[in-house]
């Protein structure tokens, strides 16, 4: 799964996305590409509540690093400014989205044509051949 989206979900029970990102208990973080996905990591905060506090947000901000996009119940301004500056898109979805079902939507729509934030994460995951140019070189140019 070398191609695979890392995507991360607010959730207390690993199976729905039920959480707000600053006072998530818990993240499921899979890979994700058309055909499979895989659990990569759950990550467990504790009771927080939803108070302003930025300080508690760094920590999660920084467990989604790589990550393509968080999927979350709500998400605040300023968490929604610091994980796009981070190319992270937030996704916020209905309280008890099935994660189950969220992937599988996300894979069709990669298979399908993805949408813009998708595209654009795929296309960082694909790596660059760096001898593409001298590979057209050799094949010439028939005008």
């Amino acid at each position: 799964m070398e191609t695979a989206l890392k995507i991360a979900f607010a959730t207390s029970d690993m199976e729905t996305v039920n959480q707000h990102f600053g006072s998530a208990k818990s993240f499921a973080v899979y890979a994700v590409d058309r055909d499979n996905a895989q659990l990569l990591e759950a990550a467990e905060f504790g009771e927080l509540n939803q108070d302003g506090n930025e300080a508690k947000l760094s920590v999660k901000i920084d467990l989604l690093e790589g990550c393509a996009a968080v999927y979350c119940q709500a998400i605040g301004a300023s968490a929604i400014n610091q994980i796009i500056a981070r190319g992270i898109q937030p996704v916020k979805v209905h309280d008890g989205s099935r994660i189950r079902d969220l992937i599988v939507d996300l894979q069709n729509e990669m298979k399908v044509g993805p949408s813009s934030w998708v595209a654009k994460a795929i296309s960082k995951q694909k790596s660059v051949d760096p001898d593409r140019f001298k590979q057209m070189e050799e094949e010439g140019w028939d005008e």
